[in-house]
């Protein structure tokens, strides 16, 4: 897990590790290109991260 995101570990925990994933990859760039602040990075990561896995999956 990427140390900017630990102190949100319980967070990811309960996600499926595609989803945890996609999120931390989505949370970077969030926090990279937007200046997001890593807690609404990472719960905003978590639902793009959950919708792109559901279309996906199907």
């Amino acid at each position: 897990m990427d140390w900017m995101f630990e102190d949100f570990k319980t967070d990811l925990d309960g996600l499926n590790p595609k989803v945890r994933e996609k999120a931390l990859e989505i949370a970077k760039e969030l926090v990279k290109k937007k200046d997001l602040p890593a807690k609404d990075a990472l719960q905003e990561a978590i639902t793009r991260a959950e919708e792109w896995f559901y279309d996906i999956e199907g």
